[in-house]
């Protein structure tokens, strides 16, 4: 099945103008193309973590005192150490 090409026009710019507008805070999304945008280094990687019982509990109940789910929990805490440690 194809795409749909785009209905908007993606206007074209150059590199310097394209940087003074984005430092100066103009709007610049007409001038990118979403559908190829990538976001580089998030690309995901399941890993598989077995915890004491005692441990999953204990996220399960942070977990929900914060609203979040248990992955995301585990996600925040990690991150959040990994950045403690640079």
């Amino acid at each position: 099945m194809k795409k749909k090409p785009s209905s908007k026009k993606i206007l074209k710019l150059s590199d310097a103008e394209f940087d003074r507008k984005f430092d100066a805070g103009e709007d610049i999304s007409e001038y990118l193309d979403f559908a190829k945008a990538r976001r580089p280094g998030i690309s995901q990687k399941r890993v598989n973590v077995d915890f004491p019982m005692w441990v999953v509990q204990s996220l399960d109940h942070e977990a929900r005192r914060l609203g979040v789910t248990r992955q995301s929990i585990i996600k925040m805490w990690v991150a959040d150490r990994i950045q403690q440690n640079k």
